[in-house]
């Protein structure tokens, strides 16, 4: 059985994480097929946005201890690889966080774009209470929220509610737990009722801008419209628009 279901259904990527009976815990075998799910999103025309979940009680409760501890534990892709390649897609992720939401949990969340959280979900860096460090913790979370706050998570390492994750910025909603999935593909369908082209454009000009100098991030975003003015699709928006129809969005 894959510990990461992959499958595409109008135009979504969805990623399930699929080890229930250890909540998801991610051991190598699942960092190597996340690492593969997501190369496929980048990679696959057809796939226009991704969602991710897991299954059972969990979304992940992060790395699995275990499988750390054995020889071996870093072949293949790294969690620092999985980071960057999820970071850089400029295809939307969304992730649906069902329940435990832990260490590299949070940080396959916080590399999202939108996360809607069940209820039931906890999030949390717990490293420090099993004598090791964090990643996505100091990299992620300390340049998210206020210093303090990233502080008192990480130095703790207590969990906090989904409530909390909200107040704080980490999820975009807290939804009942059975209406989760409902919630997160109805936002899904929302952002592909628009032009792919121009998701991914509005996505790379942020992503390319982010911590540059205005004058820089003006450059890159004015350079990204040029490019996407002329494609199939931004002459099917306006004449839609003209002709007071749906357009029809092909992705050239």
């Amino acid at each position: 059985m894959s510990v990461v279901k992959y499958e595409v259904r109008d135009h979504i990527g969805y990623i399930t994480l699929n080890r229930p009976d250890k909540l998801n815990a991610i051991n190598p075998e699942m960092r190597e097929e996340l690492y593969e799910a997501f190369s496929q999103v980048k990679d696959n025309p057809e796939v226009w946005l991704a969602l991710v979940t897991g299954t059972g009680r969990a979304f992940t409760t992060g790395h699995d201890l275990v499988a750390m501890a054995s020889p071996g534990s870093e072949s293949g892709h790294s969690t620092d690889d999985l980071y960057l390649l999820e970071s850089t897609l400029v295809k939307p992720v969304l992730v649906a966080v069902n329940g435990y939401c832990f260490a590299q949990g949070c940080g396959i969340v916080l590399t999202a774009d939108i996360a809607i959280a069940s209820e039931q979900a906890q999030f949390g860096w717990p490293q420090v209470k099993r004598g090791i460090s964090s990643v996505s913790g100091p990299v992620f979370l300390a340049n998210r929220v206020p210093w303090g706050r990233a502080m008192q998570i990480l130095l703790t390492g207590d969990s906090i509610s989904a409530q909390e994750a909200l107040q704080l910025g980490l999820v975009n909603k807290v939804v009942p737990h059975e209406r989760l999935l409902e919630e997160t593909e109805a936002l899904a369908r929302n952002i592909l009722a628009n032009a792919p082209l121009s998701i991914r454009a509005m996505k790379e000009a942020a992503q390319r801008g982010q911590n540059k100098p205005l004058a820089e991030r003006i450059k890159i975003a004015s350079g990204i419209f040029a490019h996407i003015k002329d494609t199939e699709d931004a002459k099917e928006g306006l004449a839609a628009f003209r002709e007071k129809r749906q357009p029809v969005w092909k992705g050239r």
